[in-house]
């Protein structure tokens, strides 16, 4: 469950599950949540997993196991994916270097693999994995307000400005953690972890002291997340090799052998993948894994759909064939064929621009 269910349960919330975290779908009104969120701040308590590595050799043991370069210096993070032998991704993840420990942010349905995976591959390393998910609170702040946000609540730190980069401070009597985040919903926003004992007073100081801001839930999320063009994990990330998504923030081409490399650096090195992400107006909000239609051809699949509350148009992600040059195509929706336009990524322009928008180098996008 969710380390606060009790008090978004006092918010008249609607949960659901993800992995095993009864996580909040909303609060009634989803749509005026985003628009919310968009004109000014929101707050979301999202769906994530906590494993902590430390012991002397944790940055070099977990470097070797991802795509991405671990930093080395306290008060830094990275986006970085564990990939399969295939070059297909098995999970993405937010690594923190806090001193003398990794913080590692998961989604929820993989956070116990990837711990147990990591724990019997230690050998003689000074390394211990352990799952911490019920030892923090952690919350998202979005908004094109976000940083006057938390300026209004944080005590001892200035809010940071490097993506990913972190400080420590206070929240009323609550220690904190605060961590500039990569602009997933392409607007400001930030990550405010806590020990899960002070997770209610910070909560009630993000959302109703300093400047106030709205609670919103993951169904929010999601809108906000499709309009910025941010593929997530697992609806457009799980089993994909990330050239196919154009996930170029969470790689490092240049760092050692991690498993899966050698795939992706031939799909990088061949110039295009086989397929790429793209945006999708429709005339009706299609399910996911809805074909998608040039003409007679059938040329990928919807991804993830929303009704846009910001645009007031249903708005898709599809995965299509790279070298697809139609503009116009269609997409089965209940078994009838929908007009759909493909158009550029993100949809919405906010105060923020996601690292994830789909960066193809080689190719128009």
């Amino acid at each position: 469950m969710t380390v606060l269910e009790r008090v978004h349960a006092d918010h008249n919330a609607t949960f659901l599950t993800r992995g095993d975290q009864r996580v909040v779908d909303h609060y009634g009104r989803p749509e005026r949540t985003h628009h919310a969120v968009r004109n000014v701040v929101g707050v979301t308590e999202p769906p994530c997993g906590v494993v902590v590595v430390s012991g002397d050799d944790r940055v070099e043991f977990v470097d070797n196991a991802v795509s991405n370069r671990v930093p080395a210096a306290d008060g830094h993070g990275c986006y970085a994916l564990l990939l399969d032998p295939q070059g297909g991704i098995t999970t993405d993840m937010y690594v923190h270097n806090a001193d003398e420990r990794l913080l590692v942010f998961l989604p929820p349905e993989r956070t116990e693999q990837v711990a147990e995976d990591w724990s019997e591959k230690t050998f003689i390393q000074d390394v211990d994995v352990r799952v911490a998910t019920d030892e923090f609170g952690v919350f998202g702040v979005h908004g094109p307000n976000a940083t006057e946000k938390i300026a209004s609540v944080l005590t001892g730190a200035a809010s940071p400005d490097e993506r990913l980069g972190f400080v420590r401070g206070s929240m009323g009597d609550a220690g904190v953690t605060v961590i500039r985040d990569d602009g997933l919903t392409g607007e400001e926003g930030y990550v405010v972890v806590c020990v899960a004992d002070a997770a209610r007073d910070v909560f009630d100081t993000l959302v109703n002291r300093g400047m106030n801001a709205a609670p919103f839930g993951y169904r929010t999320w999601q809108s906000l997340t499709l309009e910025a063009g941010t593929p997530l994990f697992p609806t457009e990330l799980d089993g994909e090799v990330p050239n196919v998504l154009g996930l170029r923030n969470a790689l490092d081409f240049e760092k050692g052998c991690y498993v899966g490399q050698e795939v992706v650096s031939r799909v990088e090195n061949r110039g295009q993948p086989s397929r790429r992400l793209v945006g999708l107006t429709v005339d009706a909000v299609p399910d996911d894994g809805a074909a998608v239609f040039a003409g007679d051809s059938a040329v990928g699949e919807v991804t993830r759909a929303v009704d846009s509350p910001s645009r007031e148009e249903p708005l898709a992600l599809a995965l299509v064939e790279f070298g697809l040059e139609a503009d116009h195509v269609t997409v089965r929706v209940d078994g009838e064929e929908q007009a759909g336009a493909v158009v550029a990524l993100p949809f919405v322009e906010g105060s923020d621009t996601s690292a994830r928008l789909p960066a193809y180098p080689s190719a128009e996008t």
